[in-house]
């Protein structure tokens, strides 16, 4: 099913982001790193993160270095309470940064609140979130039963801080001409009007959408293998929990690239 979403999105021509004919651009004497869909590979996050302490290095000239993580710290991966610890006891040093919500943090949180998402949940990897709090599912319980034994497990397990992080995610960050968020926005919708549904859930139509939203739209959320760049977004959810490649999209002035952790794990 990756791959057939992998073909899908690869069929769709790319292009250089524009804003009314010209390059877009962030403010002056800043660079902004922007990370992918980490879903609990800690090892990975932590690739990155000496791939972006390497790139400011690098610098010819003073920079204000922001960070902006699109999202998706948990599920899928083996190690989501190992990424919520790392990103409250180790953030990097110097920079600015914000800290977006994603749909799988959300579903995390509903959970934790006793909301009926359960069974979705653990069929997109909330699994692997319970096993890392050392929480497993009691197979031969009734589902409700199991679900409501599992949570409760959760809660006694999971720390304050870790729900605290989970709480003051941010669903949206406007930076120069680029509009950060998880998952995408609504056409015809003013930016700062966006419901948070569509800013954690959306792909079409915004993902085929023709037009200009206002800004560029950095966001996650929908895989595919290399980071995709048309003419009113940029996609860096580069399927990290099965590819072994989590991006970032580095942006200053008018310009924009791409530091990685390296090619897919696939056989």
């Amino acid at each position: 099913m990756l791959r057939r979403l992998f073909q899908r999105l690869a069929e769709l021509p790319p292009a250089r982001p524009e804003i009314a004919g010209r390059p877009p651009a962030v403010p002056a004497g800043t660079r902004l790193y922007a990370v992918g869909d980490v879903h609990g590979r800690l090892d990975l996050l932590e690739q990155l993160e000496e791939l972006i302490l390497e790139d400011l290095a690098a610098a010819t000239r003073p920079v204000q270095p922001v960070l902006v993580m699109v999202g998706d710290y948990v599920d899928r991966g083996f190690e989501s309470r190992g990424v919520l610890d790392h990103l409250i006891e180790r953030p990097l040093r110097g920079f600015a940064r914000v800290l977006l919500l994603g749909n799988h943090d959300l579903w995390l949180r509903a959970f934790l609140a006793g909301e009926p998402v359960g069974e979705a949940w653990l069929q997109y990897g909330g699994d692997a979130t319970l096993a890392s709090y050392g929480v497993g599912l009691d197979r031969s319980l009734p589902e409700a039963e199991r679900l409501a034994a599992a949570r409760a497990a959760l809660l006694e397990r999971f720390p304050p801080a870790h729900l605290r992080l989970l709480d003051e995610l941010e669903l949206a960050f406007e930076f120069g001409d680029y509009f950060l968020c998880h998952a995408g926005v609504r056409p015809g919708v003013p930016l700062e009007a966006q419901s948070e549904a569509d800013l954690l859930w959306i792909r079409e139509p915004f993902l085929s959408w023709p037009g200009e939203f206002g800004k560029i739209v950095v966001h996650g959320h929908t895989a595919s293998e290399e980071p995709v760049v048309r003419h009113n977004r940029i996609g860096i959810d580069t399927g990290a929990c099965w590819t072994g490649r989590l991006t970032c999209l580095v942006l200053e002035g008018t310009e924009h690239r791409f530091l990685s952790t390296g090619r897919a794990e696939r056989g």
